[in-house]
């Protein structure tokens, strides 16, 4: 199957400050550069980029204004027949995880990477340290989230119809009422979010290729 990598790259970085997080660099690369290097063997890449940018060379989309909006406009222009939907902000790929959340796309139609907590879960209560939950029943999610393109374009054209927004595209299959299986990730893939995401970030950047 032909393997369209999606990559929603019109985020504005608020939360770190420093202008749009895909062009932030690590590593003496940007983000969006460590991106497309880890996805180098798909058949397809394609980018939404924030207002008034351009790359040449890449098959590009503009952003909207917000995620789901983008990945519309990516799922949009995809050809492949399985598409892969990865956050820039998650710069290093690890080749083992996504081969296995192929392998469950490829039976299923429907995945996405995720990891254990590593930490005491508890419910904040005005402030205070409240009720604990059951770690071992909760993952943090990661990308990429995989689908069958025809069945995350159903549900994006749902969605858009509803007027109802989500945060990630698993969320969005599985209100469409198909299960999204979930598959082991790797830590490596962990999100920048915060200004000292990019302290780990860099140090990760030193060694990776090493």
């Amino acid at each position: 199957m032909k393997v369209s990598v999606l990559l929603p790259a019109a985020g504005s970085g608020e939360r770190i400050g420093r202008g749009p997080k895909a062009f932030l660099r690590v590593g003496g690369k940007t983000l969006l550069e460590w991106a497309l290097e880890g996805f180098a063997w798909a058949d397809e890449v394609v980018v939404a980029l924030p207002p008034g940018f351009r790359m040449d060379g890449l098959k590009t989309v503009p952003g909207g204004q917000t995620r789901q909006q983008s990945v519309f406009n990516l799922v949009q222009a995809a050809t492949g027949e399985v598409v892969l939907v990865h956050d820039v902000a998650r710069p290093f790929v690890v080749r083992s995880a996504v081969e296995r959340l192929l392998e469950a796309v490829r039976a299923t139609g429907a995945a996405s990477l995720v990891v254990s907590v590593p930490d005491t879960l508890v419910r904040e209560e005005a402030g205070r340290y409240g009720e604990v939950i059951a770690r071992e029943h909760h993952r943090l999610v990661q990308t990429p989230q995989g689908f069958r393109r025809e069945l995350l374009w159903q549900a994006h054209q749902q969605a858009r119809a509803a007027g109802i927004e989500f945060t990630d595209d698993a969320q969005l299959v599985r209100w469409l009422g198909h299960p999204v299986v979930l598959v082991e990730g790797d830590r490596r893939m962990f999100k920048v979010t915060y200004p000292e995401d990019l302290i780990l970030a860099e140090g990760l950047a030193q060694v990776w290729n090493c």
